[in-house]
């Protein structure tokens, strides 16, 4: 139209072709919406004619429309819009002219918000709404009509926000005073309680009389949209009645160009009836399409008589048929309409009987009673029929058009009370729309005419239109211009060819070209065949007749007659022919150029070159004169330089020569004398050192004489006291036997008491001999090196005298011969220095020479080495850089190969995942064919494992008891015999403490016993046969209480009743109670008597059986003989007491003593760490007070953090020893009491009591010491699947996992793996290794959504791949090994390829890792980290223009901040729980970080109230916040920071000035790490909240986008918070040794044994 409006121009004054320019932005605005395809997608089919004069000049314009998609304006799909009309309002709100529209947000309106994409990029709406009222100017209608347009549209916003309230099932009511609808009545002009009321109620009307019903909810809001479409929908059929007026022209219509711009072919997910009567719009137009075409093509052989068959093309009549013809589709859906109970149902029913199986372009879709399927000529579509009726019907219920008519609005009456029906679709039965349109004067028979023409269907409409359209187009001579559209994402440059050729196809290109190529689609009139071709032909070819002359040519050029055709007018070529003769004449033409060229060439060289050559003689007839001049004065001048250069160099060696010889002689006699006094000095000092040897090789000589005879008298005194004491403990052996005794002791007690204080007596005065005389010989000692060292320093200085006497002589000697030495030195040292004065001279002169030279050549020097430095400097630089590029570019490209093997590999987890649901519904289904199987639930089987230690705990205790429940009939309790039971079992534990503090007593003498067992061996036997026998006495007993416990539990439960003794009854309880404790009594007693009997059998076999009679050992023969003494029974009693108070007393020292030894060894061991840590702490000192402050003090906490996590470790490694003893005790102690549970309840059962006090004594199991262990865990071939279950399948982190070591599941697993490889046993390694890693699938398909255990399995599966690689035998690996783990190396089996599977597992692992964080982090990042108000008061005043927002403190159930970080600190302690390795702890936060700063910084750019100062403030200081976080953490290396920039920069955008050049230049240079459309985004976005504040300026924008231009960014907005880095896991062995690795109890792996 623009072109037709330039080329032609206007035949008036008032710039038609403008005003026809000018209804393109109303017809957009009002009928244009962005779709999913297209962002101004026509949405109404438009036939628009341009009426030209005789001088062909644009003299008017008429506009038809078809079919205005009327649902748009009430719903909208993903990602859609609805009409740009819309947003342009509610862009312009602001607008003084529009405040009282009171109009909000595009958000703010259910009509513009569900879509969900309320901004198109690059469109600005508020400038759209200038060209918009701009063009509406331009055509005629005024200000006052424009605002009550706009308060129309406003008033259909508004209506959309009205909302209903459910009384019941079929009523409903609007709120009082619903501030929507009572703003849609004061912009419509109309009550509010007549609006209100036939909203919500309806007017049925019959023969005689009207009712007035409520309607539903559903009713009401389909009530309220179809309002909105029917007021829509004559508002723009009233703004093109006035575009034609302002068009029309009333100059008579010479020809009219006629523009039709339709709908294309739509197909969509769901296909209502807008997209059925579209296709069917497009079935005709094609129709007509080819028709036009083929017909053409085809008539263009005939007339010029070349013989030709008729191709047969695609003809769309059946499915025209089918839509249009007598019972079809349209025609049943009129039916439908006019029946009184019509359905989407019953029509979809008549529509299968009438077509389906009978027309073979209809067809019915396999899963849907709702829905038909049309064959079109591009594709098959499926409609759904739901709407279609209410569609066809297009009816508003009269009420509410009743009072919209009594509106004060005046276009509004206009509307609605207009007769004549000016239907877009009506048109003369000519098939034109006239120009003129004279006004209608309203009459009854019109009216009723008019609403006759209402009630007929959209349907039958859209038909008459489409027929006058076709006439139309056949009546004049059409053509076409085909849409194609490149892609289907909007983006540009990006050509998809797959979608064109569907296209192409879909137009009926592809069949046009199909036939053009069966044809002749070149083609030449023979006189232009003749001026193009002549160069071809030779001059005897040339005749008079064109036409034979071209036939002539052909058979000589193409010999293949088939190839072209002659016909009357022209020569029809095949294709392909057309190329050939062009590429002949091209050759001819080229050839007749070349000879051309060399002909010329050849001319122009030769003359070059003949006055090139008379140049050049004449240049070197001037060249040789001057060079032969140059030679001879350059002979001349060397013959005088080489004289004068002869006597220069003698002059110059003469005088050299001179300074060398008298320098030497001056040397020669220095060094001469200094010879001679060096050998002088060595000499002397030869002589001194001889002396003095001497002399120390003496005193050595005696001092070590001295030393050895001190060791012989010491070596004497030691094997002399050692002879003294055999002796005396031979007295004492024979002073302690029996005989002496016999003899000796007589009156015992007297002299033992006499004999103990002379004892006490002598030892005090030994005591204090003994001080004395170690005082005696400290001074003696003392005295006796004084006097040595007195005598040695008189030896030394007698010595020294006589030396030195000696050595006054020699002096003299020497000092006489010296003197004379000296007179003939000074007579010597006068000459020298007559000459040193001569050479000093000379040397001063040379010596300024020298230096002068020597500073010339340092510069010289100074300046190569500052350039080499330099170009060094830049070389290096260089070679840095361009390294540092290469490396880079290197990590790219690793980083991007990563990724892209980790995306296949979780594109391979997803299609293995996808793969096992097939297996196990087939399984599910091949189960639920099978009768009688049930499935039973998973939650009963986990509930079942979870509780299996429990009761096995209790198993062993309440067996009996469930053994021996009570019958239905049982007798009365007897309360006597419950206090009686309560009596004895306070006895027994009486009786218990009396036992054991019996037994504490016995274990007391059993260590005094094994004490002094070389001491006192005659009292053995007698102490083993007293405990033996109060042993017997013990288990005698203790079997009797047990007899007796067990009777009282048979009487309690035979005598009482059932509700008594029922398992809920109170005494049934306090009975059980006392029972149960008595019975852990008992347990814990036997126990002890088992220790009791081991210790005394080891003490049986301790001591031997000696015969000799002299000791007198055997402790029978002992009582004998004291039995017989009978006149001496107070002496042996006497002596036994005494005897024992001994031993107790001996006892108490040893404990004491043990004790303090202990004591002192531990206080030494805690001074020695305190000194260790004290000088590590001086260090650190010393070491921090050279650091600067800010140093110090991190090198501090660093220091303390060590300190802390060294205590912490060693804090788990004591509470790791604690748990493993404990679970090794109770192990032992369930052992123990079933061995004796068993062994009792034999006895009970097949011996009497009185053979039980008989019973000899059984032999007790000794416990071995545990051997060394290799590292290997062994397990049987059928306990693989027990293995995996109670291994992986079973365990849960936060239960058992808690107390384990970090990868106890790990270690346990290569710990069988090395045994299978031990053997040697291929097959038992590679089934272990894949029962593992489907083991550790399947339980993250289990419970994929919980962090712990995908943790705990990351953790895991790391650690068990860096043990195969530690363990795996490479040198790489081994480095950090200790010997040991070097032994425990895979010795037959490589398990590289098994390595590779557990990474790809590790990376699945990874990536469902974060995949969980990502959904747990998704609800908090955007309350946390943008509407959370962290620093109070800094948001002030939200913008105006938006919606508030409620406070996201004030809500309970939002995220703040802080719920970030405790979830980060959840997380980070997790991992450090399950072991993690730091650098996989690292990359895990910075995906996090990556995730929380994508999600922040998409939706600051979708918010347009987060874009202002105050957000950048909060935003700054909440990231700020996390990298307090990372800080303290210590992980800062990790790269989490770094992901952070983008939002970093977005914050500073937000703050930063925006308005000279150089904030744009500052603006550019910062925000590097975002795009430029970005940073554009918030700068439009950005929105003043306080008054300091100002808006962006346009022309700020666009100097932002020109220095941005040449930047090389993506062009898109968001950022990919989907995206995962990718992972790796450096390798990291473990220092835990394997063979010390111990598996606790409650894992459940009994079955493996450790070897």
């Amino acid at each position: 139209m623009r072109y037709f409006a330039t080329v032609s121009g206007s035949a008036s004054e008032a710039n038609v072709e403008e005003k026809v320019l000018a209804s393109n932005p109303i017809m957009e605005s009002i009928g244009n919406a962005k779709t999913t395809r297209n962002d101004n997608s026509s949405r109404f089919g438009k036939y628009i004619e341009i009426g030209f004069d005789k001088r062909y000049r644009i003299i008017g314009a008429n506009m038809r429309t078809y079919l205005l998609e009327k649902s748009r304006v009430v719903f909208q799909a993903e990602e859609e819009r609805n009409y740009h009309i819309f947003y342009q309002l509610c862009a312009s709100a602001t607008l003084p002219e529009f405040k009282t529209l009171r109009l909000g947000g595009a958000n703010y309106f259910h009509y513009t918000k569900q879509g969900g994409s309320p901004v198109i990029d690059g469109i600005d709406d508020a400038k759209e709404m200038l060209n918009t009222r701009r063009a509406c100017t331009l055509l005629g209608i005024v200000d006052s009509y424009q605002m009550g347009i706009f308060q129309i549209l406003a008033a259909i916003l508004h209506l959309g926000n009205v909302a209903f309230t459910s009384r019941d099932a079929d009523s409903c009511t609007i709120p009082p005073k619903h501030e929507p609808l009572s703003i849609f009545c004061d912009l419509m002009g109309v009550e509010y309680e007549q609006m209100a009321h036939w909203l919500t109620h309806r007017k049925l009307a019959t023969a005689t009389e009207t009712y007035i019903k409520p309607i539903s909810k559903l009713q009401a809001v389909n009530a309220r949209d179809a309002l909105a479409k029917h007021i829509y929908a004559n508002l723009f059929n009233w703004i093109v009645d006035h575009v034609n007026k302002a068009l029309h022209s009333t100059m008579k219509q010479h020809s009219f160009i006629g523009v039709l711009d339709i709908y294309g072919f739509e197909t969509f997910e769901i296909n209502s009836f807008e997209q059925f009567c579209i296709n069917y719009a497009n079935e005709k137009l094609q129709q007509q399409f080819n028709m036009h075409v083929f017909k053409l093509e085809q008539e263009e052989y005939m007339r010029e008589q070349i013989p030709w068959t008729l191709i047969d093309f695609y003809d769309n009549q059946p499915c025209i048929n089918l839509i249009e013809a007598k019972l079809g589709v349209l025609d049943l859906l009129d039916e439908e309409c006019k029946m009184p109970k019509g359905s989407d149902n019953s029509w979809a029913q008549k529509l299968y009987n009438t077509h389906l199986n009978k027309t073979a372009l209809f067809e019915k879709p396999r899963l849907s009673n709702k829905a038909f399927i049309i064959q079109h000529f591009a594709d098959k579509v499926e409609y759904q029929c739901e709407g279609f009726l209410e569609k066809n019907k297009d009816t508003v219920y009269e009420e509410q058009i009743k009072v919209l008519k009594s509106s004060k609005l005046k276009i509004l009456s206009e509307l609605f009370q207009d007769v004549k029906v000016i239907s877009p679709t009506s048109a003369t039965p000519s098939g034109r729309t006239p120009l003129s349109r004279a006004p209608v004067k309203p009459t009854q028979s019109k009216t009723a005419q008019a609403s006759k023409e209402h009630k007929k269907s959209v349907g039958h409409q859209f038909r008459n239109s489409l027929q006058l359209l076709m006439e139309t187009l056949n009546a004049t001579t059409p053509h076409y211009v085909r849409c194609i559209k490149p892609n289907d994402f909007k983006f540009p440059f990006m050509f998809d060819e797959k979608r064109t050729v569907q296209q192409l196809r879909a137009c009926g290109v592809l069949e046009t070209i199909r036939i053009s190529a069966a044809g002749f689609p070149s083609r030449w009139t023979y006189q232009e065949f003749f001026s193009r071709y002549r160069v071809l032909m030779k001059q005897k070819d040339v005749l008079g007749d064109r036409k034979q002359t071209c036939k002539n040519v052909l058979e000589k050029l193409i010999l293949d007659k088939d190839k072209y055709q002659f016909g009357k007018t022209k020569i029809f070529f095949r294709a392909g022919q057309v190329a050939f003769l062009e590429k002949i004449r091209s050759d001819k033409l080229r050839a007749a150029c070349v000879r051309i060229q060399k002909t010329i060439r050849g001319w122009l060289m030769r003359k070059k070159y003949l006055r090139m050559r008379k140049a050049a003689i004449t240049i070197q007839r001037y060249v040789r004169g001057y060079q032969a001049r140059c030679l001879v004065t350059f002979l001349r001048r060397t013959r005088a330089a080489t004289i004068i250069q002869k006597f220069q160099r003698m002059y110059t060696i003469r005088k050299r020569y001179r300074c060398k010889r008298a320098a030497t002689v001056v040397l020669q006699s220095y060094l001469r004398g200094y010879i001679a006094r060096k050998q002088y000095r060595k000499m002397l000092r030869e002589h001194k050192a001889t002396v003095i040897q001497k002399r120390v090789r003496g005193w050595l000589a005696r001092l070590h004489y001295r030393r050895a005879l001190e060791a012989i008298v010491y070596l004497q005194c030691c094997y002399r006291r050692m002879m003294a004491k055999r002796e005396l403990k031979k007295l004492k052996i024979e002073a302690r036997s029996v005989e002496h005794y016999k003899k000796l002791n007589f009156g015992m007690e007297n002299k033992i008491m006499q004999l103990q204080r002379k004892i006490d007596e002598q030892s005090k005065d030994s005591k204090s001999l003994l001080e004395k005389l170690t005082h005696l010989e400290a001074t003696y000692s003392s005295e006796k090196e004084k006097l040595r060292s007195d005598v040695e320093r008189l030896k030394m200085s007698e010595e020294e005298a006589k030396n030195a006497t000696n050595r006054v002589l020699s002096l003299q000697d020497e000092i006489s011969k010296l003197q004379k030495e000296l007179h003939q030195t000074q007579s010597e040292k006068k000459l020298i220095q007559e000459k040193s004065e001569i050479y000093k001279q000379e040397t001063d002169v040379l010596v300024l020479e020298l230096k002068e030279q020597n500073m010339l050549l340092k510069k010289e020097k100074d300046d190569l080495n500052h350039r080499i430095q330099n170009q060094a400097k830049e070389m290096t630089d260089a070679m840095e850089k361009r390294l540092l590029e290469e490396t880079q570019q290197l990590e790219l490209d690793l980083n991007d190969e990563r990724l892209r093997y980790q995306n296949l590999l979780n594109e391979f987890s997803r299609l293995e995942e996808r793969y096992d649901d097939l297996k196990d519904e087939m399984k599910l289904m091949v189960t639920i064919s099978k009768p009688g199987h049930k499935r039973t639930d998973s939650t009963h089987s986990s509930n079942e494992s979870e509780y299996t230690y429990s009761s096995e705990i209790t198993e062993a205790e309440e067996f009996p008891m469930r053994m021996e429940e009570p019958s239905e009939k049982k007798a009365p309790l007897d309360m006597s015999l419950f206090l009686k039971l309560q009596k004895r079992v306070s006895e027994l534990e009486q009786e218990k403490q009396s036992m054991q503090d019996e037994l504490d007593r016995k274990e007391e003498q059993v260590l005094r016993a094994k004490a002094k067992e070389e001491e006192r061996p005659q009292m053995r036997g007698a102490e083993l046969e007293y405990e033996s026998l109060k042993r017997q006495e013990l288990e005698s007993e203790n079997k009797k209480l047990k007899n007796e416990l067990n009777e009282l539990r048979k009487a309690l439960t035979e005598k009482s009743p059932p509700g008594v003794t029922a398992p809920g009854a109170p005494a049934y309880k306090v009975l059980l109670e006392q029972m149960t404790s008595v019975s852990e009594e008992l347990e814990v007693r036997k126990e002890e008597v088992l220790i009791l009997r081991s210790q005394l059998m080891s003490q049986k076999e301790a001591i031997p059986i000696k015969d000799d009679k002299n000791t007198m050992t055997d402790s029978t023969i002992l009582l004998e003989d004291v039995q017989k003494m009978k006149d001496k029974g107070e002496i042996a009693q006497a002596y036994i007491g005494l005897k024992e108070t001994n031993r107790l007393l001996e006892s108490q020292l040893q404990t004491q003593k043990r004790s303090h030894d202990n004591e002192l060894e531990a206080l030494r061991g805690e001074i020695q760490s305190l000194k260790e840590e004290n000088n590590r702490q001086q260090q650190l000192l010393a070491q921090n007070l050279q650091l600067p402050p800010e140093a110090r003090i991190e090198a501090s906490l660093q220091h303390e953090i060590t300190r802390l996590t060294n205590e912490n470790l060693d804090l788990m490694e004591q509470l790791e020893k604690q748990d493993k003893t404990v679970r090794k005790l109770k192990k032992q102690l369930k052992v123990f009491a079933k061995k004796i549970d068993e062994l009792e309840v034999g006895q009970m059962e097949n011996i009497s009591p009185g053979q039980i006090i008989d019973e000899p004594i059984h032999p007790v199991n000794i416990p071995r010491k545990e051997k060394d262990f290799q590292g290997m865990l062994e397990y049987k071939k059928e306990d693989e699947p027990k293995l995996v279950k109670n291994l992986i399948l079973d365990l849960k982190p936060r239960g058992v996992a808690v107390n384990l070591i970090p990868g106890l599941p790990a270690y346990i697993l290569f710990m069988c793996v090395r045994h299978a490889d031990y053997l040697n046993d291929d097959q038992k390694v590679r089934s272990l290794l894949t029962s593992t890693i489907n083991g550790i699938k399947k339980i993250l398909k289990k419970r994929g959504d919980d962090f712990e255990a995908v943790s705990f399995w990351l953790s895991n599966t790391c650690r068990f791949l860096h043990c195969l690689k530690q363990y795996s035998g490479e040198e790489g690996f081994m480095k950090h090994n200790t010997p040991r783990q070097n032994e425990h190396c895979l010795t037959n089996f490589d398990l590289a390829e098994y390595r590779q599977v557990l990474s790809d597992l590790a990376i699945q692992i990874y990536q469902q890792l974060v995949r969980v964080l990502e959904n747990i982090l998704q609800p908090m990042i955007v309350s946390g980290m943008l509407e959370h108000e962290t620093i109070q008061g800094v948001s002030g005043v939200k913008p105006t223009g938006l919606r508030k927002r409620t406070s996201s403190i004030a809500d309970e159930g939002t995220y703040t901040l802080d719920s970030i970080i405790r979830q980060l600190n959840t997380f980070h302690s997790i991992m450090c729980q399950h072991g993690m390795d730091p650098e996989l702890v690292k990359q895990v936060v910075k995906q996090m970080f990556y995730i929380i700063g994508a999600v922040t910084l998409n939706n600051l750019l979708l918010r347009k109230d987060m874009c202002s100062w105050s957000k950048g403030m909060q935003i700054r200081y909440n990231v700020s916040q996390l990298e307090e976080w990372l800080r303290d953490k210590n992980l800062m290396t990790s790269g989490a920071k770094e992901t952070l920039e983008p939002l970093i920069q977005a914050a500073q955008l937000l703050q930063v000035k925006k308005k000279t050049d150089e904030d744009a230049e500052a603006i550019c240079s910062m925000c590097n790490a975002l795009t430029t459309a970005q940073i554009l985004k918030v700068l439009n976005l950005y929105t003043p909240v306080n008054e300091f504040e100002e808006r962006v300026t346009v022309s700020f924008i666009r100097t932002i986008q020109m220095r941005m231009r040449d930047r090389k960014d993506s062009p898109q907005l968001l950022t990919d918070a989907k995206h995962i880095f990718p992972v790796t896991f450096p390798f990291n062995p473990s220092s835990l040794a394997l063979e010390t690795i111990q598996i606790p109890a409650s894992l459940g792996l009994a079955f493996l044994t450790r070897v």
